[in-house]
């Protein structure tokens, strides 16, 4: 196996590890504020994902189709924004994740 192809393996391994990350983080704020998606895929960059528009809103769609999610128009200049915003569902859903997270922290950073 190439040296490229390795790196594309690990590049998907990678996606399918954080993709629970990502959506969690997205959730998480969503509970906080509204948000938009160039907003949470500049968020997303700070703390080291790229997420491309292409991967983004069809995840923000899936997460309102779930019912995490409600979603609204809110005019930005002369453009409609999409702008999303946690549901109670969605509220719920990221304290459940909380514990579960707390959890796996323990046993991965903390050996307990």
């Amino acid at each position: 196996m190439s040296k490229t192809n390795i790196d594309r393996n690990h590049l998907g391994a990678d996606r399918d590890l954080y993709s629970g990350l990502i959506r969690l983080h997205v959730l998480h704020h969503a509970v906080e504020e509204p948000i938009f998606g160039l907003g949470m895929i500049e968020e997303l960059a700070r703390h080291g994902y790229r997420i491309s528009p292409g991967s983004l809103y069809p995840l923000l769609h899936s997460l309102e189709k779930k019912g995490y999610l409600r979603s609204s128009e809110k005019r930005n200049g002369k453009s409609l924004r999409k702008v999303y915003r946690a549901t109670a569902g969605g509220r719920k859903a990221l304290a459940a994740a909380k514990g579960k997270v707390r959890e796996l922290f323990r046993e991965l950073i903390e050996g307990r």
